[in-house]
């Protein structure tokens, strides 16, 4: 992946190994709360990422204490000064670069320093894996701020990751929750040291990459799929015909003869 770190003004983008990015929140003087200016960036370097034919995970992590603290609140005072067509072209745009993670082909895991609290507590949701620091705090923090508990997602993704009970408390009340309870309801995959946070993440992005890369793409749509498929027959058909799909592919050749030959197989295509 050839990509010029300068291009985006707060975002840092690095491949730190064949098949990896790493993409960081770059404000930490502001726990990288999130500017009008910075949900394009998001949109813009999910999509050019997940274009990359040679991508086959991404990381997505913090500088500094936090992993996003949320809408800047010096572009949160804006808000109530915006007509209602203003305000809803901005809501769809952010709500679209957040979700934007959710929505691509390419695995995305977030490795979650210090607070993730509204928009940051929706990227870290919008996420296929989140990893989290003993420091990690997620809220839905729009509640506390005069706004639905529902934001960027939060209200579809929350509860099907903890289930109804769990995402109604936490949306209603906007607390915070620390990392053990968040691993503990499932929030969370695991909580490493702050020190082995990214060598965590990277080593799930590693594992990831390993695995061909039409298998992985046709995993991550039929779990987007499948979390509401209305009958277990659906969900069946769905897996059945991209079961067909990748077993005519050379992705599925390779796979299987490096098995076989108990070598790393070499995959040429996305």
């Amino acid at each position: 992946m050839a990509m010029d770190r300068t291009a985006y003004e707060n975002l840092l983008v690095d491949e730190p190994e064949p098949g990896v990015a790493v993409v960081t929140l770059n404000r930490p003087d502001s726990l990288n709360s999130l500017t009008f200016h910075m949900f394009d960036e998001l949109f813009d370097v999910a999509h050019l990422l997940d274009r990359d034919a040679g991508l086959r995970a991404i990381v997505l992590t913090g500088a500094g204490r936090g992993f996003c603290s949320g809408l800047d609140l010096g572009d949160a005072a804006a808000l109530p000064d915006m007509d209602l067509g203003q305000n809803l072209d901005g809501q769809e745009q952010w709500a679209r670069c957040i979700t934007a993670f959710h929505t691509i082909t390419t695995p995305v895991i977030a490795a979650v320093n210090g607070p993730a609290a509204g928009a940051g507590f929706a990227l870290a949701l919008a996420s296929d894996v989140r990893i989290a620091a003993p420091s990690a705090r997620f809220n839905a923090a729009f509640v506390r701020i005069g706004l639905s508990g529902g934001d960027c997602g939060t209200s579809y993704l929350l509860p099907r990751i903890v289930g109804l009970g769990h995402a109604a408390e936490l949306l209603f009340t906007g607390r915070a929750v620390g990392a053990e309870e968040a691993a503990r309801i499932g929030l969370v995959n695991r909580v490493v040291a702050d020190e082995d946070l990214l060598t965590e993440a990277l080593a799930i992005a590693r594992l990831i990459a390993g695995n061909s890369p039409i298998g992985i793409h046709l995993t991550k749509q039929l779990l987007s799929a499948n979390v509401d498929a209305p009958s277990l027959s659906t969900a069946l058909e769905l897996e059945n015909r991209s079961q067909v799909l990748a077993a005519a592919t050379d992705d599925m050749r390779e796979a299987l003869d490096a098995f076989r030959a108990k070598r790393a197989p070499t995959f040429h295509r996305r």
